[in-house]
C-alpha cells in the first residue's frame, strides 16, 4: 500500500497525532472479536480506508458523494441485476480476487470474472446440443476436452455455458422470463464435449446506472470484449470459472471494461462460409457459422505447497 500523506505540512504533527489516534481507537474496537479472520479483515479494511481518506485529504462533500453513489448502487440492485458486482468488476476488484484465489498451477486453464448474469439450474443439453434456445445470433460450434494437469481425461465434468445474444443482451435482461443462450452439459468418457452456441459479440455492461455514470465521468468505455462464459466442475478438481474471447475482436485492442481478458483465453473462431458442412450434419439453412476449439485443463482441488 502507498504510504499515505498523513497531513500536509501546514497541519503538522498535531494533526497527524489526531488522525493516528482515531485510527488506533477504531482498530482497538475490534479487540473483542472472537473470529480471528473477521478481525484481520476488518482491521485491514479500516487501515486502508483511513489511509485513503488521509492520502487524498477527502473532503466532506466528496464523502457525501461517495455515500450517495453507494446508496444508488444498492437501490438499483435486484434479483437480476447486481450492480455491486458490476462495480467490483469495473474497479478490477473481481479480477484481483480471482488472481488471489486461483493461483497459477502448471498448465491449468486460467480463470476470469464470473460476471453478474450466471443463473442456477440452467437447462441440460446432450453433447452436440444447442444452448441458443431461440436466442438470435450467428451459430457457433464449440468443442474440446476436459483433462487434469497430467493430461488425464475427466469424464462427467459439468460444463455450464452462457452468453449474450446478437443484441448484446443476456436472457435475464429481458422481461419475458425467457431462458436462452445458457445450458449445461457433461463431458463424455474421454473427457470430450461439444455444443452449438452463438458466435460471441462485444456488448456494454449495463451502464444506465451509477456504475455507468462513474465510467462516463472517468472517460472509460462500458464495452466488454466478445466472450463465452464457462464454469467447469468435477470431483477432486478446482472449480474453473472462465471465458473464451474471440481472436480478432477489435475490442481486445481497446480494452475490456472489467479487465477479464487473458491472452491464453483468446480463441480462434474460424469463420465458415454459408453451405459449409457442419460437424454433426446440422442444416443451418444457408447461414454462415463459426467453429472454435477450447481444451480445458483443471487444476487439483488442493494445490501442493511445493508446486513452485
Amino acid at each position: 500500500m502507498t504510504t499515505p500523506t498523513h497531513a500536509t505540512p501546514e497541519h503538522g504533527d498535531r494533526q497527524t497525532a489526531v488522525e493516528e489516534d482515531l485510527l488506533q481507537r477504531v482498530l482497538d474496537s475490534f479487540s473483542g472479536c472472537d473470529d480471528p479472520r473477521l478481525r484481520e479483515i476488518m482491521e485491514a479494511v479500516v487501515r486502508h480506508l483511513h489511509g485513503l481518506i488521509r492520502e487524498v485529504r477527502l473532503t466532506e462533500d466528496e464523502w457525501r458523494h461517495a455515500i450517495d453513489f453507494l446508496t444508488q448502487v444498492g437501490h438499483i440492485t435486484d434479483d437480476t441485476r447486481q450492480e455491486f458486482i458490476l462495480l467490483s468488476d469495473t474497479l478490477g476488484a473481481s479480477m484481483q480476487t480471482i488472481a488471489v484465489n486461483n493461483e497459477a498451477y502448471r498448465n491449468a486453464t486460467e480463470a476470469t470474472v464470473f460476471g453478474p448474469f450466471f443463473v442456477d439450474d440452467a437447462p441440460a443439453i446432450p453433447l452436440g446440443g444447442d444452448i441458443a434456445a431461440g436466442a438470435q445470433g450467428e451459430p457457433a460450434w464449440i468443442e474440446g476436452t476436459v483433462t487434469d494437469t497430467d493430461g488425464t481425461p475427466v469424464p462427467g465434468a459439468r460444463i455450464e455455458v452462457w452468453e449474450c445474444d446478437e443484441e448484446g443482451l443476456y436472457d435475464v435482461q429481458y422481461d419475458d422470463g425467457r431462458t436462452a443462450a445458457r445450458a449445461h452439459l457433461v463431458s463424455d468418457e474421454q473427457g470430450r464435449y461439444r455444443f452449438w452456441g452463438l458466435t460471441p459479440v462485444p456488448y456494454p455492461i449495463p451502464h444506465d446506472g451509477p456504475v455507468g455514470r462513474m465510467l462516463d465521468a472517468v472517460g472509460r468505455s462500458p464495452v466488454r470484449a466478445a466472450h463465452l462464459h464457462f464454469m467447469v466442475t468435477a470431483p477432486g478438481l478446482r472449480r474453473l470459472v472462465t471465458h473464451i474471447f474471440v481472436d480478432g475482436d477489435p475490442q481486445l485492442a481497446i480494452g475490456d471494461s472489467v479487465f477479464g481478458v487473458k491472452d491464453s483465453l483468446v480463441t480462434a473462431f474460424e469463420r465458415q462460409p454459408a453451405g459449409t458442412a457442419t460437424p454433426d450434419g446440422r442444416d443451418l439453412g444457408g447461414k454462415e457459422w463459426s467453429r472454435a476449439r477450447f481444451d480445458i485443463v483443471l487444476a487439483p482441488e488442493d494445490i501442493p505447497d511445493t508446486h513452485h
